[in-house]
């Protein structure tokens, strides 16, 4: 079943179910995929649709981080339970551990020195963590292994 399939079984099943809160943010992710579909003039396939959940998943993550500066604690719960719906459609993260072998193949691989090299190294490991991992949690691990 491909992510758009499940969208859209996901958005029955809401309606059927009656739960505004996530009927609410895969509506939300159905209508990011079709103005990016506007704009590409194409259909998107699952590895663009999980870009968008992706960049999603950060704007929420920082909406959270701003309510809780704020204190406004009723956001950040809406905001909280909006991100682990939106977890549920991307691929399974990855973990820290498995972040650090990652980085660590890459570094020997590409022979890096130091911090001057990071781009290098994070060139080399996006493609492999796209989608599984915090784009911050891999550039600090990258950053603590080059220091």
């Amino acid at each position: 079943m491909t992510l758009r399939e499940r969208l859209v079984e996901e958005m029955k099943s809401a309606m059927k179910t009656k739960e505004v809160l996530k009927l609410s943010v895969i509506r939300m992710v159905r209508s990011a995929v079709k103005n990016r579909e506007i704009e590409l003039k194409k259909e998107l396939d699952d590895q663009e649709i999980t870009e968008i959940v992706t960049t999603l998943v950060k704007q929420r993550r920082e909406s959270i981080r701003l309510f809780q500066e704020a204190g406004r604690n009723e956001l950040v719960l809406k905001e909280e339970t909006e991100l682990a719906f939106l977890l549920d459609f991307l691929p399974k993260q990855l973990e820290r551990h498995e972040i650090y072998e990652i980085v660590a193949k890459a570094v020997t691989d590409c022979g890096a020195q130091g911090v001057k090299d990071m781009g290098k190294i994070m060139k080399i490991i996006m493609p492999h963590v796209s989608g599984r991992a915090d784009g911050k949690v891999v550039n600090e691990i990258v950053r603590q292994k080059l220091s």
